[in-house]
């Protein structure tokens, strides 16, 4: 099945389209057409189903309660074994002096407004992963039963972790309602890392490729740490539009153990080792 097939499925006259980075299980393309550019991803429907009606779910919602610049979702379908995601093309740019603070507080926003309840109204995925998002009114059973224990389960099935892993898991999780602040559920970005923002052409920061559900705030502090971290400024200017609780760095670790096991389970190695670490430090840091 070709590309032409998703082309007449959008009702797009396409002129030309080149491949661009869309990750690591999709292909990503800028289509040049009459009406202007767009951007749109591609992978098996069969493998991943649903991912992309649930990604275009994730946008509108950030979209809606988000200051920050999210592409638009135009169309998202399939054809034949493909499905796709159409969005607005954003041109990227040079950050703009504050590009950070506006960052910042930006999120901040996002997070300052109450949602519901703890989970998301459907289950989704998180990289090629599926993620279960079952509704909680806590966020330790939140964390422990749709984020931390699958993972768990399917390292220990894979022969990756043992029943000490298992224990270790299970005492981690017995602690988080004394080891997380007590705050509102948040709508969070759920991958918020360095590899799914970007500038736009004036200068302003571009949030894309969510996981998003309703979740405890430093989860996405936490995953914005995980891998080399944001600019400084980025979080002192969070902090004030939206104070974090005392010791937020020193829990942050709390957070990045769900992507860790992430991780873990699709490419194991130093990830297996490290995910096995920080739910071990916990035993004794409470």
């Amino acid at each position: 099945m070709s590309l032409q097939a998703i082309f007449v499925d959008t009702g797009l006259t396409v002129s030309r389209y080149e491949q661009v980075h869309g990750g690591d299980i999709n292909k990503a393309y800028c289509l040049h057409t009459t009406a202007g550019q767009y951007f749109l991803k591609v992978n098996d429907a069969a493998l991943y189903p649903k991912m992309f009606k649930q990604e275009a779910a994730g946008l509108d919602e950030l979209r809606k309660q988000a200051e920050l610049l999210v592409p638009e979702v135009v169309q998202v379908g399939e054809a034949g074994p493909l499905q796709y995601l159409l969005l607005e093309w954003i041109e990227k740019g040079t950050a703009k002096p504050g590009f950070w603070e506006e960052f910042g507080r930006g999120l901040a926003m996002i997070h300052k407004q109450e949602q519901p309840f703890f989970g998301w109204k459907t289950d989704n995925y998180i990289g090629r992963l599926p993620q279960c998002n079952t509704k909680h009114t806590t966020w330790d059973e939140f964390y422990t039963e749709c984020r931390i224990m699958p993972m768990v389960e399917i390292l220990f099935n894979k022969g990756d972790f043992n029943k000490e892993d298992i224990a270790a898991a299970g005492s981690f999780c017995n602690q988080l309602d004394k080891l997380y602040p007590v705050e509102h559920p948040a709508l969070l970005h759920g991958d918020l890392w360095s590899m799914n923002f970007t500038v736009s052409s004036k200068g302003h920061p571009v949030i894309f490729d969510p996981s998003v559900y309703y979740g405890h705030r430093e989860m996405d502090l936490g995953m914005t740490k995980l891998f080399g971290g944001f600019d400084r400024r980025f979080y002192a200017a969070y902090n004030e539009v939206y104070p974090l609780e005392h010791d937020w760095e020193n829990r942050l670790k709390l957070s990045e153990a769900y992507p860790l096991l992430v991780h873990a389970v699709m490419f194991g190695g130093i990830y297996t080792s490290k995910a096995r670490d920080i739910l071990r430090y916990f035993n004794d840091w409470a």
